[in-house]
């Protein structure tokens, strides 16, 4: 039953923690305890409550996809294949304008088909692009602001672990989820590498070209000449990857099975995969310690989201939000737009799952009342939240490039600076999906 001083508790006990610093997962769990008693009184009904959360997350196949896809991404970025791949599109590009950018673009498209993190690409290709960048003269922030922005892409590509979320914290099919963020991801990639050229024709300096001789410009360097040297291993790297992500991905699509078998069945490929490219026992042992400390707490996330969800449901908040804004008369692409604005502030403060876990339990279904389609409406979202971690001052893919790359001569002001093209380039890809969601539609209305 709705009551409004226990709303007004649980809400402001909640923001209060947040802003407190406190774990985003502590702060649900003492939240939904709090709210709880203070509807019910028992604490006997708190602990039944928590006692059901947790055994049925624990039983639910589902919560095993992230990891499983987590280690897919681990084992191949350790194989080398995405050297491999980065220097074959390299060479196939050298010679457009800013070649070294363009080949970042569409390796981290690529990649973002196998790992389902921003974080793992951008840490990935700090190391892979930006020494042969330096090496031929770009201009350090416009080096790392594009592998920061095209990095985004992991997160709306399948298989995205922001889709998995979404998709388990509103009970949507994952399988639709990840077809949905394959147009706009494809779409957010173009407008990249029309930025990048654009930027490289008008501003020759970002990329060395006017230090080189016309006859230097567009040869490969001798690092990624010396990985093109054995062209084998490099199309073995092609047709492990193609392989890999068209039987995970295609067998989900077309039902062959669901999306916690395929992460299984594409993590054992990957394993087999990474070996034969030359993977060892220790790689392997990092991989899964990497994984598990980067998937533990999403998990503990989840179990508090799950305990948080149920708590708006009993405290009616859900609801009285929702009955809110319907009866405000505020055009609903206004309130979407507040949505949309809550997001990139909580952005700036915390990070990607945790914003999902506290705003996708209100959010989704008030714009399913407001009459948005679910799917498009997921897209538009995951979009929002995604530029959260480009954005100052605690941009998540920012301070993963800079940790990477090692540089002291380079600043996060900087990195911050040259990846507001790409943050832009988001916002333009979330306004074609509001005015067209088809864009999003189309793929998971032809196969499913």
């Amino acid at each position: 039953m709705f009551d409004v001083n226990t709303v007004v508790v649980i809400v402001v006990m909640l923001l209060g923690l947040v802003l407190l610093g406190v774990h985003v997962a502590v702060a649900l769990g003492i939240t939904s305890v709090v709210g709880i008693y203070l509807v019910t009184g028992k604490f006997q009904i708190v602990e039944r409550m928590l006692a059901s959360t947790a055994a049925e997350a624990l039983r639910d196949f589902t919560f095993a996809v992230i990891p499983l896809f987590m280690l897919m991404g681990e084992f191949i970025a350790r194989s080398g294949a995405i050297t491999d791949i980065y220097a074959a599109i390299n060479r196939g590009v050298r010679r457009l304008p800013g070649r070294l950018t363009v080949a970042t673009v569409i390796g981290n498209t690529i990649f973002s088909f196998v790992t389902g993190v921003s974080i793992a690409s951008a840490a990935a290709f700090s190391r892979i692009a930006y020494p042969e960048m330096r090496a031929l003269g770009y201009h350090k922030g416009f080096a790392l602001g594009s592998i920061a922005g095209s990095s985004c892409l992991g997160m709306l590509i399948p298989p995205s672990v922001l889709m998995i979320v979404w998709g388990i914290l509103t009970e949507q099919s994952i399988g639709r989820l990840f077809l949905a963020g394959i147009l706009p991801g494809l779409l957010l990639a173009a407008l990249f590498l029309i930025y990048v050229v654009t930027a490289a024709i008008l501003w020759p300096e970002a990329t060395g070209e006017h230090r080189r001789k016309p006859a230097e410009q567009g040869g490969p360097d001798s690092e990624t000449q010396a990985a093109e040297g054995d062209g084998l291993r490099v199309l073995g790297s092609f047709a492990g990857i193609g392989f890999i992500i068209a039987g995970v991905l295609g067998g989900i699509w077309f039902g062959i099975f669901t999306p916690t078998e395929g992460a299984g069945a594409g993590a054992a490929v990957a394993l087999l995969f990474a070996i034969v490219k030359g993977m060892r026992g220790r790689d392997l042992l990092e991989a899964i310690f990497s994984v598990g400390k980067t998937a533990a707490p999403i998990l503990i996330l989840l179990l508090m989201a799950a305990l948080y969800s149920r708590t708006l449901a009993m405290t009616g908040v859900t609801s009285a939000i929702q009955n809110f804004f319907l009866e405000s008369g505020l055009s609903p692409y206004v309130i979407l737009a507040l949505m949309v604005a809550v997001w990139f502030l909580l952005g700036m403060v915390i990070d990607s799952i945790s914003i999902m876990l506290l705003t996708v339990p209100i959010f989704e279904p008030l714009a399913a009342a407001l009459g948005f389609d679910r799917i498009s409406f997921a897209v538009i979202g995951i979009l929002a939240i995604e530029a959260g971690l480009l954005t100052p001052p605690f941009g998540l893919l920012v301070y993963t490039v800079k940790a990477a790359i090692a540089d002291p001569d380079v600043g996060v002001r900087e990195i911050f600076k040259y990846s507001i093209p790409y943050w832009i380039i988001m916002l333009i890809g979330m306004i074609s999906i509001i005015a067209v969601p088809g864009i999003a539609n189309y793929l998971p209305n032809q196969l499913f």
